[in-house]
């Protein structure tokens, strides 16, 4: 009952900001939103956990720099938070984001099948499935849905109007879906940086983390490429994304040897720009 009624007025609480958010336009509400969130993220989200997954990223990190990476993270979290309700701004047109690497996104249409895009939650993680899919690239994304049962309904229907229409819910009935989206020359896009439980633990700056071998085990079996996608966000409010080299999965011995260098590579984005990760997730827990 009190998880209710806490998920109930959070509902209430982020409805009101996506009403303001939409009457003073995109641009202003990225510059509030990023103040509120680095002024009231650090009330809601264990600073515990930021510091701990601060020191396993880097055991000779200075407080300063803790500090400088925590509130661009906030920074960043507000104006991702925001854009939700800006979505169909983003999606008319593609002047505010440059991509790299474009013979890898078009893999799919070049070879005639489907690949695996792999990310982590950076800068607008949300951005790079919508610049797949404006490209015709046939894509289903895989997402864990939220806690809050009043706001999912909401993300949900922004997703799939704006993002990507074929949305996979985790778990064993969405491993089914994915398959038959494989099968249907259909790609796949998901996150590797989050802890799951269900996953292997596979070392992630040289330390044991829960991972998601999903990936692996699909590109092993179907004999698909990984590609891995990096997304930045520049002091413009303008975004970079890049569409690494495809892995070829056939030259890995296992699900666990593919998985590692898939956590290698996040290893390398993360090195790449601390300051727009989502340090929040407990992710060495």
């Amino acid at each position: 009952m009190i998880k209710f009624f806490i998920y109930f007025l959070q509902s209430i609480l982020i409805y009101l900001f996506f009403i303001i958010g939409k009457i003073i336009g995109l641009n202003l509400s990225r510059k509030v939103f990023s103040w509120i969130f680095c002024v009231i993220g650090p009330v809601f989200k264990s600073k515990k956990v930021i510091d701990k997954n601060l020191h396993i990223f880097s055991k000779n990190i200075s407080d300063d720099e803790k500090k400088q990476i925590t509130k661009s993270m906030w920074n960043n979290y507000g104006k991702t938070f925001i854009e939700y309700i800006h979505l169909n701004i983003l999606k008319k047109e593609s002047s505010h984001i440059q991509i790299l690497g474009e013979n890898n996104l078009m893999r799919p249409i070049h070879s005639d099948k489907p690949v695996i895009f792999i990310s982590g939650h950076f800068a607008n993680f949300e951005l790079m499935s919508m610049e797949i899919t404006k490209k015709k690239i046939n894509l289903a994304t895989i997402y864990r849905p939220l806690n809050n049962f009043f706001l999912n309904p909401l993300m949900e229907y922004l997703r799939k109007k704006y993002i990507c229409r074929n949305q996979i819910k985790k778990g064993i009935k969405g491993v089914r879906e994915a398959i038959e989206h494989i099968q249907n020359k259909n790609s796949i896009a998901l996150m590797v940086d989050q802890r799951v439980s269900e996953g292997e633990k596979i070392n992630l700056f040289n330390k044991p983390a829960l991972t998601t071998t999903l990936p692996a085990q699909l590109a092993l079996k179907y004999k698909l490429e990984i590609i891995p996608v990096f997304i930045e966000r520049k002091k413009d409010d303008n975004f970079i994304i890049e569409f690494y080299d495809p892995i070829q999965s056939d030259k890995f011995r296992d699900k666990l040897d593919l998985s590692l260098k898939l956590n290698s590579i996040l290893e390398s984005m993360i090195v790449r720009n601390p300051k727009q990760w989502i340090w929040t997730h407990n992710r060495w827990k």
